[in-house]
Formats: structure tokens, C-alpha cells, sequence
């Protein structure tokens, strides 16, 4: 029982981890649209290329469905209610399991 609640707990960890890398993903590529960041800066290259590697496989296939909508890139914000609908029922499995209640 320790090691599913483990297990668990550490599925929520890396969901978590990946929806910050989302979150910067977006506001990087954000900054970089507006010409806040120049990509010709080898550390700002260097972090949104590690972002986009990251971030983009799930982010694509939400791309593709979604329609564009004058330029704006809302798939960033479906993928992170796809994070969250997965995580609630994992908290939740976790708080039943063990009775501690994980934030």
C-alpha cells in the first residue's frame, strides 16, 4: 500500500513539475513573439529550445485540433485542464488511500 501511494505521489510530482514547464513554455514563447527575448542570445535560445523539446509532444497533437484563432496559441491552457483533470482523481486516490491529505 506505501509503494502505490508512493507511486502516486510521484506521478503528481512530475505532472506538476511538467505543468510549470508548460506554464514557462508558454510565457518564453510569449516573450519571444513579442520581441521581448532575442532568440540569437545562446541562453535564451538554449531555454526555450529545451522548453519546446519538452513541452511539444503534448502540446502538437492539441494544435492540430484546435483552430487558430488570429495567432493566439490556446493549446498551452487546454493542455494544462488535461494536467488537471488528471491529477484531481490522483489526489484524491492518494487522500482515500493513505488518509493524509496531499497538497
Amino acid at each position: 500500500m506505501i509503494l502505490v501511494s508512493s507511486l502516486f505521489a510521484l506521478v503528481i510530482y512530475l505532472l506538476r513539475l511538467f505543468t510549470w514547464a508548460v506554464i514557462a513554455s508558454w510565457i518564453v514563447s510569449l516573450l519571444i513573439s513579442f520581441g521581448v527575448l532575442d532568440t540569437r542570445n545562446r541562453l535564451v535560445w538554449s531555454v526555450s529550445d529545451f522548453l519546446y523539446r519538452v513541452t511539444d509532444p503534448a502540446i502538437r497533437p492539441i494544435r492540430n485540433v484546435l483552430p487558430t484563432l488570429g495567432g493566439i496559441d490556446f493549446s498551452p491552457m487546454v493542455l494544462l485542464l488535461v494536467i488537471q483533470f488528471i491529477l484531481i482523481p490522483l489526489v484524491i486516490q492518494i487522500e482515500v488511500s493513505t488518509g493524509v491529505i496531499a497538497y
